[in-house]
This record gives structure tokens, sequence and C-alpha cells, in this order.
């Protein structure tokens, strides 16, 4: 079985997991039988990785009750997302309820120390809170960050890690987590001589995904949290991963992501209330995995930046490009006609559909613990695609409107065709009368196996039936 150990660090790690588990759980095809998210973030209340580790966890629930042996036709939640480790996260030591000084013991080392400690870092730095994070601060984390590797978790990794897995990184350059975990962690990837199967570990595929300044916050002179010093980090990072990581080969695939059209969001150093909306800059740096999942290792560093066809503010699957769009349209459209049926219709009332009938969908399946974790990925889903829609640069797609006269009104840019039989008649059932019809035809596999198993059978079938149909796409 090929994994790919999946690093997000920091709060954009958390954002960009999230993204990645949308796409696979819409079926977006990931040449990997796994990927294993690992969450170094020492902010362990943030609203952003508490989300996404529910998100993964639920995810977990509903592919355990399916399978993918070759008869399968389905696609939802193909990929396996392993929980290697308690609700993903790799634990630091010694970071709750102490201030960043205390954690380094200043005021036991001697006066020499001390004055060293003062010139590298500010008060405002010593007195930092290091429960919730690095504030931005990468000269901080740089300290923090070096102990992971002697983690209980970290040593479960390298001993389970083979010759076929693949390591991948997702973190920003302008925050404090991020922009210090990515090098540290590389580092110790290619040359610590500590850890297990290190012949495999600094051989590894290794890709990643640097995250550069995608949004803004508000000024608060009570933050030392500055968006106005975003770039400027990020310049500083550059010329260093430049130096140490690129022109050293040490990474096989870097990949870029940027936008200067940004949203600005509260300024909050941390804890619950740090919950981004979905941006589109996350779903893309989803994609870039998705991409490296696919990729071989060369001899020399392979750097990747992504754009879109065309400079607009509003971005729908027409403005990008070949393969973002071959790979994204079908699937996440999928998936939202199938949310779309659930949620608009009372399926536990719906009476006379062999569909229901053959299957035997009686009201105690419909009503089971997988059932409602299944709805609840789906209402994420939507709340997801909804919130990239807010951004100063939004993902709009697709027309998110609740409206069973206009069902197949869904892609923009793309006008529903009329549908006909097979000898060239126009079908006369529309919107949920068509969706029930192509319901209702599906054989083979949506016809076998547990209920679990048949019922996203089904749906997949169906909807990929609708998506030929209406929108010819395949």
């Amino acid at each position: 079985m090929s994994k790919i150990y999946v690093f997000g660090i920091g709060g954009t790690g958390s954002r960009v997991l999230r993204a990645t588990t949308m796409l696979l759980a819409s079926g977006v095809e990931c040449k990997a039988d796994a990927i294993v998210p690992i969450i170094i973030d020492p902010d362990t209340a943030a609203g952003d990785l508490e989300r996404t580790v529910d998100l993964m966890k639920e995810y977990g629930e509903i592919r355990s009750k399916l399978n993918f042996d070759s008869k399968k036709k389905n696609k939802f939640f193909k990929t396996d997302i392993q929980q290697t480790i308690t609700n993903f996260r790799l634990p630091l030591s010694n970071t709750e309820d102490v201030s960043f000084d205390e954690y380094m013991g200043v005021s036991d080392m001697s006066r020499e120390n001390q004055a060293l400690v003062n010139m590298l870092f500010s008060q405002k730095n010593l007195a930092s809170d290091m429960t919730i994070g690095f504030k931005g601060n990468p000269n901080v984390g740089s300290v923090v960050l070096n102990q992971f590797d002697d983690s209980e978790a970290f040593l479960n990794f390298t001993n389970e890690f083979t010759e076929q897995d693949k390591i991948f990184i997702i973190s920003s350059i302008f925050g404090g987590t991020g922009a210090s975990g990515f090098p540290l962690l590389l580092k110790t990837l290619r040359t610590s001589e500590s850890i297990a199967n290190k012949k495999y570990v600094h051989n590894a595929h290794i890709g990643a995904i640097t995250v550069l300044p995608y949004f803004q916050v508000k000024q608060d002179e009570n933050s030392q949290i500055d968006s106005a010093t975003f770039v400027s980090k990020a310049k500083s990072a550059l010329a260093y991963y430049d130096r140490a990581i690129s022109k050293n080969n040490a990474i096989d695939s870097l990949y870029y992501i940027a936008d200067d059209t940004r949203t600005t969001y509260e300024n909050c150093e941390g804890g619950t209330n740090q919950k981004n909306s979905a941006h589109f800059i996350e779903l893309m740096s989803a994609f870039a995995l998705i991409d490296f999942a696919n990729s071989q290792k060369t001899a020399t560093a392979v750097h990747k930046e992504f754009g879109i066809e065309t400079d607009t503010k509003e971005i729908i699957f027409e403005n990008l490009g070949k393969a973002a769009k071959r790979n994204l349209r079908k699937a996440m459209t999928q998936f939202l006609l199938f949310e779309k049926f659930m949620d608009e219709n009372d399926i536990d009332a719906i009476s006379n559909v062999d569909w229901k009938t053959s299957r035997n969908f009686d009201k105690t399946f419909l009503d089971s613990d997988f059932i409602r974790t299944l709805e609840k990925i789906q209402q994420e889903y939507l709340l997801w695609l909804t919130e990239m829609t807010t951004q100063q640069r939004a993902f709009t797609p697709f027309n998110l409107h609740k409206d069973k006269n206009k069902v197949f009104d869904l892609i923009k840019g793309i006008e529903p065709r009329a549908v006909r039989n097979a000898i060239g008649i126009p079908v006369t059932d529309s919107n949920y009368d068509l969706f029930n019809n192509r319901l209702n035809i599906q054989e083979g596999e949506s016809k076998s196996g547990e209920k679990e198993q048949q019922f996203m059978e089904l749906f997949y079938l169906a909807t990929q039936q609708l998506v030929k149909e209406k929108f010819n796409i395949e």
C-alpha cells in the first residue's frame, strides 16, 4: 500500500487539509492508497484545527463502511485518510500555559546568555504565551519546533515509513509556525541520524506547497500579528529557501501559490476564534497535493506555480487550467448533485421508487449513523463552497441555490442540455423526476454488498450519468 504522509503545519496546514478532505470526499482521483495527515500546531484549541480534525474523523467513519475492490465504480471517499496519531496532531512538549521565556528557562541562564537572548528576541516575544502558537514570529517557532522529532508520534511515523511512501508538507511562509516549521522538518527528514528507516526517509520523494500571502488581518495595536509584515517575511524566507532548500535539491517538488487580491480577516492570535472562511488558495494548495501524488521523483528539484487562465475576481471552472478543470470539475459537480438530492428531498418520505424498494433502504437505514454522518459532511461541503464565494477573489463555479425547478442550473458557464433517450426522443422527466429515474435504472454493484455500499455506489453511478447527460462532462 502506498501512502503519502502529509504534514500540515500551522493554521494554513489545517485549512488546506480541510480542502483536501473535501476533494477526496467528492472522489477527486489521488494516486495513493492513503494519505496520513500529521498536523504540527502548538495552538491545540485553534478553530481551524478542530474543524479539520472533526471533518477527517467523520470522513473515516463513512469510509470504514465501504470497500473499493475492482468491481466497484464508486469514487466518493475512495482515498483512505488514516489516523495514526491522536487527533491527527503531533504533540509538542512543554508549550501549555508557559511564556516563551519560561519555555527557554531564561531565568536560569547566565547573565551573558540572558543578554544574548534579549538581543535575539523582543520583550513581546519573550512574554508570548506558547499555548496559542507563535503569533507570526518564525524566530520563536524555530526554537520551539526543534523538539518535534523527539516525540513518540514522529518516531512512530519513521518506524512505519516504507520505500513506496511519499511525504508532502503544507505551510505558509508569512506567519510563524509554517515559516519556521517547514525548513526544520525538511532538514530532519533529510539528515537526521536518530530516526528509524532513515535510508527510506532520507531518500523519500518529498514535495511541499509554500503558501505566500493571500489574506490580511485587521490592524490591532494589541496584537503581535501585523499583516504589513507579511510580504517582507515572505521575501526573507524565499531567499533562505532558495539558498538552503532548492539549490541543495533538498526538496523534489516545491509548489508556490499566492494572491495579491486579499480578503481581510479578523486579527486573532489563536484559539477557538481562529476559524477563517475557506479560500480558493487553500483549494488549489490541496490540488498541489493531488498533483504531487501523480508525479514521479526526478533527479533535480521541480518548481511549480499555480495560475488561472483569466485574471478575474470570480473564478469558475472555465478560468482554471486544463489539468485543474479536468481533475476537479466532474468530481465536485457529482458530489454537489448528491448533496442537493439529500438536502432538498425527504428521502424517507419518497415512495414508490425502485431504487429504494429494490434495495430495502428502509427507515432504519435512512435514520442510521452512517446517513447522518454523510449528511453532515455534505452540509460541510456546501458550507465550504459557500465560504469560498465570499472572498475578495471568489471561487464561484456553482449556482448554490435551492430550487427544485432548477436542479441542473448548476454549473456556471454551462447550459444544461435536454436529455434524449436511446433513439433520440427527448425525455419528459426533468429535475428530481429525472434524478429519480436515473437512480432507478442503475444495476450492477449498486445492488450488491452492504446497504451503505449499495447507497454510495448507486448515487455515484446516477450522478455520473447525469453529469454526462446534462453537462457533457465525462
